[in-house]
């Protein structure tokens, strides 16, 4: 069991962030499902929308340092290429 304050405080602080990592994480995947959906259905116009929701939600993901810029950089670039690959 924790005994000082200050371990209690950390204790209480990263799970609350955690938290809100996880539910950043999640929000993340869920629009690049449903980009992907969006190319798989031949909805090019509105996969460009979701794309840019896209873009938007991994650089914020990567500002507060739950992913990494590079893995934000990848994600945005393969979902690009996706995006001109099947407009083609």
């Amino acid at each position: 069991m924790l005994r000082t304050k200050s371990a209690l405080k950390a204790l209480r602080q990263s799970v609350r962030r955690k938290k809100h990592n996880l539910q950043r994480k999640a929000g993340l995947k869920k629009a690049i499902k449903t980009y992907q959906k969006a190319i798989k259905s031949r909805e090019l116009e509105e996969a460009k929308k979701y794309l840019s929701e896209v873009y938007k939600l991994a650089d914020k993901t990567a500002k507060t340092k739950t992913i990494k810029k590079g893995k934000a950089d990848r994600i945005k670039s393969r979902l690009a290429q996706l995006l001109v690959k099947k407009s083609s």
